[in-house]
């Protein structure tokens, strides 16, 4: 039972889906990784089907789900849906107001690989930034596409504010590797004519 001092002791996929039927729908597995992926994966990560199912019976055992089949359509096998008890709607809340925040963590490829630019061929890190650039223009369509289909749903005006962060921060990261080739073009007009190599003897960090 949640209560106002103590936040159950939950795996983050837990709360995860558990927020997801937190808006108060019956969704099964099927419905629960096709939310997460519209909205989760852009910003956090997306459970596979696996785990959803596995934090599903977990949180069935721990009394914050519940399940029910539901008649089949034509042609299709009986489906089980899932919804929120007040429970589990009480220790969702309790945990997104009190548990604390785990700060995000950078684990970048393109910057790893621009940080060892000096190892790779100018054309290569183009290439990766090139990549780069590619990728988060992908995903701020996608964020953008899927606020703008959050927008039909007044129960999901947060996530639609979400999704708007996670548009601005792909918007950014597509910036900032248009940035870097450019800063990349300068570095390489700049080193013209001056020695691959820094004397021997001397600390490049200082």
């Amino acid at each position: 039972m949640a209560d106002e001092e103590t936040v159950p002791a939950l795996p983050a996929t837990s709360w995860a889906v558990l927020g997801l039927l937190s808006f108060g729908r019956e969704l099964s597995g099927y419905d629960l990784k096709k939310w997460s992926d519209r909205s989760l994966g852009l910003f956090y990560w997306s459970p596979s089907f696996s785990q959803i199912y596995s934090e599903l019976k977990r949180l069935e055992k721990a009394g914050y789900a519940g399940s029910r089949l539901v008649a089949p359509e034509a042609g299709s096998r009986d489906k089980r849906v899932y919804r929120i008890t007040d429970e589990g709607l009480a220790a969702v809340r309790l945990w997104a107001r009190t548990a604390p925040l785990d700060p995000p963590v950078l684990k970048h490829g393109p910057m790893l690989r621009l940080w060892l630019g000096h190892l790779l061929e100018p054309e290569r890190m183009r290439e990766v930034l090139a990549a780069q650039r590619e990728y988060a223009e992908a995903m701020r369509l996608r964020a953008e596409a899927d606020a703008a289909d959050a927008s039909a749903d007044e129960a999901w005006a947060y996530p639609r504010l979400t999704l708007t962060w996670a548009e601005r921060y792909y918007t950014a990261e597509r910036d900032l590797a248009d940035a870097m080739l450019a800063d990349i073009e300068q570095l390489e007009r700049q080193s013209a004519g001056k020695p691959d190599r820094e004397p021997e003897g001397e600390d490049p960090w200082h």
